[in-house]
C-alpha cells in the first residue's frame, strides 16, 4: 500500500471522486466547493491510499480551532478493502504528520450510527470528549479527542 498527500483541487480527479463514491457511508455527499471552502486558507492534510494503484482509502484534517489540536474531519476506506490494515495505517500516517507539524492531538466527530468508526477510534486511543444530540439517536453527534 502507497499513501500519496494530494492538493484539495485533486478532488476532481476521476479516481479520487470515483473513491468518494464508494464509501457508502458517505449518504450525504459533499461537493468539491465544500471541501476547498473548509481547506483553503488553513493548514490541512490530504492524503491517499493505494492499493497498488488503485484509490482505496483516504483521509482529511486540517486546522479547525487554532488551539494546537489537529481536526481529522473525513476518511473513509472502500468496503471491498476494510480489515487490511488500511486504516490503522491512515491514522498512523495522520498522526506522525500531526506531530511532526506541532500539533498536541487530534479531535474529530462522528455519527452515532458509525459505530465501526467509533470502535476504531475507541481502540486507537480516542477518548469521548462531548456529545450532540440528533433528530434520532443514529444522527446524534460523538466528539472524540486524542492526545498525541
Amino acid at each position: 500500500m502507497n499513501i500519496k498527500e494530494l492538493e484539495p483541487g485533486e478532488l476532481e480527479k476521476a479516481p479520487v471522486k470515483k473513491l468518494l463514491a464508494g464509501i457508502p457511508e458517505f449518504d450525504r455527499p459533499y461537493v468539491t466547493g465544500d471541501y476547498l471552502g473548509r481547506l483553503s486558507d488553513r493548514r490541512h492534510l490530504f492524503f491517499v491510499a493505494y492499493d497498488p494503484e488503485l484509490p482505496v482509502g483516504f483521509k482529511i484534517a486540517y486546522d479547525r480551532y487554532g488551539d494546537g489540536s489537529l481536526y481529522s474531519w473525513m476518511g473513509g476506506i472502500l468496503k471491498s478493502h476494510r480489515r487490511k490494515k488500511i486504516a490503522e495505517k491512515l491514522a498512523e500516517y495522520q498522526q506522525k504528520w500531526a506531530l511532526s507539524n506541532g500539533y498536541d492531538r487530534i479531535r474529530m466527530k462522528t455519527l452515532n450510527r458509525h459505530t465501526g468508526m467509533l470502535i476504531f477510534a475507541l481502540k486507537d486511543g480516542f477518548r469521548i470528549t462531548g456529545f450532540e444530540a440528533g433528530t434520532n439517536p443514529a444522527d446524534s453527534k460523538i466528539h472524540l479527542e486524542k492526545k498525541l
